[in-house]
Parts: structure tokens; C-alpha cells; sequence
């Protein structure tokens, strides 16, 4: 980059516990490494950060920290007891920029960061920032965001609409025209989800009893999975039931609807791959950032939002109905989804660390 010198340059990213936090630091740490760039993380022996980022060849420095949103009184004690010890403990990290996905774990490795000026560049793909993204986010270098509305928690002119990484498979999807069988794709992401389950096996009867020409992959998750299947055989409809999707890109081709919950990952898929969804937004989110993330979706036509305790099979089946017989609604779903689409995020993730370095 112009003004900056030739050569490896160390990036710290912070952030971890979910694969929300992990997926995108790692796209973010290939493109560094990709670059010549010297990567590793921080973060802690239970988070997915421990399994995931050995497997992809960068170092973990581990530290001991717990969480502070939705945890009871005396983890929360703990927590902030531990918080200077580990603070401390990632002073001597020594990085030319550091990288936030935000979360409990980015909370001591960027509070080091900024007591030693090191610039620090966060990614918050919620449309509201989460603890640690809002507790730093005046005192950010950059912060790339997924919706323009997440703009104002960050200081005037530093953020930029870069969305979430998405693998390069979901933007290559295109458009499918829809036959006379709906394809659904039902998603309540690698656990499963109850609220999905539920409604989805209640919807299975009334598909049949109306005749509706429908073909529905559920991922359920491990938990529910025997149980799903020999429910979904007793209904006599075609598709499946699995308890993880292992190509996910390929489901999303398959389907004309998909049925998610609505975390940063999911509508960034759902917009990459230009698919017209039903979200129900995980109730417990810290900070309700599902359902934000669902509602700027929808305000964008792209979408329908369901509460979770508004969702029941019947109201999945005269949801799916209706808007299969509106003429061309989800074709016109689809089309406002891509307008969400934001590839090379990862890339330009790169671009902006390079930038502003400590070199």
C-alpha cells in the first residue's frame, strides 16, 4: 500500500467462542497470510477458536476470560476479576494491528492494544454491535460494518459497509427459476432448532392435507434427528431430514424459500446467495441482535419476520402458501436479498489492517 513499507507485518485477531466470531476472523487471517502477512490468535481453551484455528495453521495464544452479557452475577464477578489479569497478560503481544470480531475474548487483547495505540479494526456483522464492539467503538481505527444503520455506534467517517466474508460459492448461486414443486430449505444451523422442529413437523400435515406441491430439507440438528426422520416418513412428503447440511452452498441453490433463524452469518449467506426467506430470530441474542439483524432484512423487502413465540406450524404453512401464490413475490424477495450482497469482504478486511498498521 502506498506509504507503508514492503514486507511481513504481525496481526492479532481477537475475537472467539461461536464460529459467528471465528469463520470470519480465519477468512480475514487467509487473505493476511495470503499477502505474506504473519497472523495468530487470541483467545480460549473452550471457545471453537481452540478446534478451528490450529486446524488452519495459525497459532492460538490462549488466555482465561469469561463472559459478561446474559451470565449470572458470580460469572460476571469472575470475569471482571480475571479481565486486568488477562489484559496484562496480552500487553506483550506484540502486533502491528489488531483485528476484532468482537465477543468476551476480544475484550483484554483490545483494551492492550489501545493502552499501547496499536490500531484496532473491528467487523461487527450485527446491525447492533455487540458488548466489546460498542464498549471500543469511538476509539476504533475502522470498523466494517453489514448495515448502514450500525454506522452511528462507531466514531463519524471511520466505518465502511464491507459485509460479513461469505464463502465465494454462495455469491456464485444464480438466480433459479421455480417450477411446480417449492423447494424448501428449513435451517436451524448447526445445533438445530427447537422452535424450527417444532414448527416444521406441526406444517407437515397441512402441506398434505392441502395437496401443496412441496419438496423440504430440514436440518434439525443431532438432538431431534431419529425422531424428525420418522415423523417426516409417517407424513408422506418428499425431501428430508438431516442433522447437518453438509454443503450448504448446494442446499441454498436447491431451495426457492429458506427458513433460518437470523444471526450475522445467515442473512449474509441468505443476501449472497439472493434467497427469499421466512427469519425467526433467536429470542435469547444478546442484545436482541437477531431480531435487528431480521427487521433491516425486511425493511429491504427481502424477507418476512416470525417472532419465536409466534411460530407454529400452521403459521409456517399459510406464511410459505401465501407467498408462493402471490405472483413473482419471491422472485422479487430474491432479487431485494442480493441488494444485501457485499463479496470481497474479506479482501477488503485485508486492504483496510494493511492500511492503517503500525509499521
Amino acid at each position: 500500500m502506498p506509504g507503508k513499507p514492503a514486507g511481513r507485518a504481525p496481526f492479532l485477531m481477537a475475537g472467539g467462542g461461536t464460529g459467528g466470531h471465528v469463520i470470519p476472523a480465519l477468512a480475514v487471517a487467509r487473505e493476511l497470510r495470503r499477502r505474506g502477512h504473519d497472523v495468530f490468535f487470541v483467545g480460549t481453551e473452550r471457545g471453537l477458536e481452540a478446534k478451528l484455528v490450529p486446524a488452519a495453521g495459525f497459532e492460538l495464544k490462549k488466555i482465561e476470560i469469561g463472559g459478561l452479557n446474559r451470565v449470572s452475577a458470580r460469572r460476571r464477578l469472575s470475569t471482571l476479576a480475571r479481565l486486568p489479569f488477562a489484559t496484562l497478560g496480552s500487553m506483550s503481544y506484540r502486533a502491528s494491528a489488531v483485528f476484532s470480531m468482537g465477543g468476551y475474548v476480544a475484550g483484554p487483547a483490545v483494551m492492550a492494544a489501545l493502552a499501547k495505540r496499536v490500531p484496532v479494526v473491528v467487523m461487527e456483522p450485527n446491525a447492533i454491535p455487540g458488548f466489546t464492539n460498542r464498549a471500543i467503538g469511538r476509539l476504533a481505527a475502522r470498523a466494517l460494518i453489514s448495515f448502514q444503520e450500525t454506522a452511528r455506534y462507531f466514531a463519524r467517517g471511520r466505518s465502511e459497509l464491507t459485509g460479513l466474508p461469505v464463502r465465494e460459492e454462495f455469491f456464485a448461486i444464480p438466480p433459479k427459476p421455480r417450477g411446480n414443486r417449492l423447494n424448501l430449505l428449513i435451517t436451524g444451523g448447526s445445533q438445530g432448532s427447537r422452535t424450527l422442529n417444532r414448527a416444521s413437523r406441526e406444517s407437515w400435515p397441512l402441506f398434505r392435507a392441502a395437496g401443496f406441491a412441496v419438496r423440504i430439507v430440514h436440518q434439525c440438528g443431532v438432538t431431534e434427528v431419529e425422531e424428525m426422520r420418522q415423523a417426516f416418513a409417517a407424513a408422506g412428503l418428499e425431501g428430508e431430514v438431516t442433522p447437518f447440511v453438509a454443503d450448504m452452498p448446494a442446499a441454498f441453490a436447491e431451495a426457492d424459500l429458506v427458513v433460518s433463524r437470523s444471526g450475522a452469518g445467515a442473512v449474509s449467506e441468505l443476501a449472497a446467495a439472493g434467497k427469499p426467506a421466512i427469519l425467526v430470530p433467536f429470542p435469547f441474542a444478546a442484545n436482541d441482535h437477531q431480531t435487528r439483524n431480521a427487521e433491516a432484512i425486511v425493511r429491504g423487502g427481502a424477507a418476512r419476520l416470525v417472532r419465536d413465540a409466534e411460530m407454529n406450524g400452521e403459521r409456517l404453512f399459510t406464511l410459505v402458501r401465501d407467498l408462493v401464490e402471490t405472483e413473482g413475490e419471491l422472485e422479487r424477495m430474491g432479487a431485494a436479498a442480493r441488494q444485501f450482497a457485499r463479496p470481497g469482504a474479506a479482501r477488503r478486511a485485508a486492504e483496510i489492517l494493511e492500511e492503517v498498521a503500525a509499521w
